[in-house]
């Protein structure tokens, strides 16, 4: 399987961090976030290693070179200047996912998920990791009955930016910028949406506090 990690966005409620910074560069104990994926991923089994740059890509690319120092082979894919959002971003990048399912990683998330651990069912078109709700996102985003990704209005946990997609997932999209909830509420009606709970470490770095709270109680050696 290969993997995208998505770090093309611009990370506004990042700055002024992100001014100058491209989020998954920014650190926790001494070492980038994106980095962290790597090495999961790597560890995973994962070697072939997709990543979308837009704001400041340069700077990721030259600081992750061809990705050998941490066990993967990398390749960009560069939007331009203006980020095509989440799905479009994928569907950029497709033609160098190819024609098996691939994992698909926020760059600016912290979490211990395995992700050795996921696998897509023939009937499905996506699987999501799903996370209980954050301070931040009470509400959540999706109900979860069995396997099936369900919409609700209660019960619901927070999509963690991890998931398995099927190229076919992106049927019928065109090349720009668009966002990745219409396709997965599609997928949602068609009872192709399958997901799973993660109860381990999990945040969404997207502010400088919560930043902070992550640099300040993480070790050196969590997750190396």
């Amino acid at each position: 399987m290969k993997a995208i990690v998505l770090a093309a966005g611009r990370g506004e409620r990042m700055r002024p961090l992100t001014d100058t910074i491209p989020k998954p560069l920014l650190t926790v104990a001494g070492k980038p976030l994106i980095v962290y994926h790597l090495t999961a991923l790597a560890r995973a089994g994962i070697r072939e290693v997709v990543i979308n740059l837009s704001w400041l890509g340069g700077q990721i690319a030259t600081a992750l070179g061809d990705g050998s120092r941490y066990g993967v082979r990398i390749q960009y894919s560069d939007e331009g200047a203006v980020a095509l959002e989440t799905a479009g971003g994928i569907f950029h990048a497709l033609p160098l996912l190819g024609a098996s399912p691939f994992l698909v990683v926020n760059g600016d998330i912290w979490t211990d998920i395995d992700f050795s651990g996921l696998e897509l069912e023939p009937d499905a078109d996506a699987r999501l990791v799903l996370v209980p709700n954050p301070p931040q996102h009470p509400r959540g985003d999706f109900g979860l009955a069995g396997e099936f990704i369900v919409e609700r209005e209660t019960d619901r946990f927070t999509y963690a930016g991890v998931g398995v997609y099927r190229p076919e997932f992106f049927a019928g999209c065109t090349p720009g910028k668009f966002p990745l909830l219409p396709l997965l509420k599609r997928a949602i009606a068609a009872r192709r949406l399958r997901g799973q709970l993660h109860g381990g470490e999990w945040s969404d770095v997207g502010t400088p506090e919560r930043l902070a709270v992550l640099q300040s109680r993480a070790a050196p050696r969590d997750f190396a």
